[in-house]
């Protein structure tokens, strides 16, 4: 009963937000219901302004909420088919995500960014958006203004790809006849999985080729989410060692427990596909996760500043900017030294 009347209100504040922006991102998954579910809770907090009695429960759902929303990522993972049927993407999407970390580290000296809206921009960009993000986010201790300010980011750069990409594929003179070399630049070059998805079925429309596309992209995507995995866990131990400088160090604080029940949740899911259940069992697990992602968006949002993220945001972009084109570079590039086209 004390958890109720402490976090109660805020958490279905943010449970009524997010209802609806779940169902409109169905009807429109290039924008996706995490981005609907952040301005909503953006537009919100500029009129509310006493929000004391919810706010232990806004800040509760935008962390445990979140956290477990990345748990239940794992069970949409296979491991054993995504590492057979990643192997031909697997140089090209190390060379991305190398490429767009060290181009975020670059930014950040360059422009000054903060420190961890630089990391959460260029993981973003090169792993898998918001779901990136999401996982990143607890693990450096991201206040809620700099998630938001990242979401955004990657939102802006995943419709201009959604949108041109096809274009850009056919200009470069892709093949037609299969989707293979389409399909692996969406899946290593486009970070969130709406837009990625959006991009390679409209490749599919565009030359009668099915869902060809959309297969190889979609498995070339849940290739480079596996990356959560380790680059979640070496961010844990910088912080751990620049916390075991000081005096209030606490391992159990700065090891994301929550990343590891992410991994225990893709070996359980591995282990029962490999004994013959179901994949589509796991479904549900699946769909609660997103709906969970975007319910701590909503979260963020009303815990965000929205007169200081326009203020700040310039910078943020260019980083943004840049990591979105040296993946889309280095992917071109690597596929061509590949012979994939």
């Amino acid at each position: 009963m004390n958890f109720v009347n402490k976090y109660g209100k805020g958490i279905l504040i943010c449970l009524l937000i997010a209802i609806p922006s779940w169902i409109i991102g169905k009807m429109f998954p290039v924008i996706g219901g995490a981005i609907i579910a952040i301005l909503a809770g953006m537009i919100i907090a500029m009129f509310w302004n006493d929000k004391q009695k919810a706010e232990a429960g806004i800040k509760w759902t935008s962390k445990i909420v979140l956290q477990t929303a990345v748990v239940l990522l794992g069970f949409g993972m296979n491991l054993g088919v995504i590492f057979e049927t990643g192997k031909q993407s697997l140089p090209i999407i190390l060379c991305t995500i190398t490429t767009s970390l060290v181009l975020a580290w670059i930014m950040k000296k360059v422009l000054k960014v903060p420190t961890n809206t630089s990391i959460l921009v260029g993981v973003g960009s090169s792993i898998c958006g918001g779901s990136a993000i999401a996982a990143t986010a607890p693990v450096i201790g991201a206040d809620d203004d700099e998630i938001a300010q990242s979401i955004a980011v990657i939102f802006f750069f995943n419709v201009l790809a959604a949108i041109f990409f096809p274009m850009l594929g056919k200009a470069l003179g892709f093949d037609t006849m299969h989707g293979d070399a389409f399909g692996i630049f969406a899946g290593t070059a486009i970070n969130d999985t709406s837009s990625v998805t959006a991009a390679a079925s409209t490749w599919d429309s565009m030359w009668g080729l099915g869902s060809a596309t959309l297969n190889k992209a979609v498995t070339v995507k849940l290739t480079r989410t596996l990356a959560i995995i380790p680059i979640t866990l070496g961010l844990s131990f910088v912080r751990a060692k620049k916390e075991r400088q000081a005096s209030n160090f606490s391992l159990k604080r700065a090891f994301p427990m929550f990343i590891l029940y992410f991994i225990l949740a893709a070996i359980f899911t591995t282990i029962c596909v490999n004994l013959g259940v179901d994949s589509s069992v796991f479904a549900p697990l699946k769909e609660l996760s997103k709906f969970l992602i975007i319910m701590a968006m909503a979260a963020i949002g009303l815990n965000s500043n929205v007169i200081q993220l326009i203020k700040t945001g310039g910078k943020p972009i260019a980083v943004g900017a840049t990591c979105w084109c040296g993946i889309t570079i280095v992917s071109l590039v690597m596929q061509h030294v590949m012979h994939i086209w």
